[in-house]
């Protein structure tokens, strides 16, 4: 596999096998949050929240998620600007994915997350989520909420 992950702006996830459980990152600088979704693809859950440390430590705890998951796949949640440009963020998430491309032997695909961290943050408010709860429990509703989008483009193809 090659250290750049295969992404088309016709379909970015062209290169998402057919079947297998997917894991969704939302990655941020302090945390990485991570979703998986069923083996069906129905729906995208919640999993864990990665504090961040070194890239070698967070890799390492995304192969084992990868492992322990069986996933065939990363969705990354990509941080577009909100008019669809490319800033700093876009960057980092792209060296991200090139630095662990090479080190999981699965596609990496990108998936526009503007607004989700938002919306996410909206329905906890709605639900009466405590602020520190919110806290909490963000990076990963995020990074499901990412995964989310992505089945359901998969599912129309």
């Amino acid at each position: 596999m090659s250290s750049e992950p295969h992404v088309t702006d016709e379909n970015p996830l062209a290169a998402i096998p057919a079947s297998g459980k997917i894991l969704g990152l939302d990655l941020g600088t302090k945390t990485i949050g991570v979703a998986v979704c069923d083996a069906m693809r129905y729906s995208a859950s919640p999993l864990e929240t990665i504090k961040r440390t070194k890239f070698t430590q967070d890799a390492e705890r995304i192969i084992q998620l990868v492992a322990e998951n069986n996933a065939v796949a990363i969705i990354l949640g990509l941080p577009l600007n909100m008019d669809g440009t490319e800033g700093p963020r876009v960057q980092s998430t792209r060296a991200f994915a090139r630095n662990l491309a090479p080190r999981i032997e699965l596609p990496i695909a990108f998936w526009d997350e503007r607004l989700s961290t938002s919306a996410v943050t909206r329905m906890m408010i709605e639900a009466d989520l405590r602020r520190d709860r919110r806290a909490e429990v963000v990076d990963k509703l995020a990074a499901s909420y990412i995964l989310q989008g992505a089945l359901d483009r998969l599912r129309r193809g």
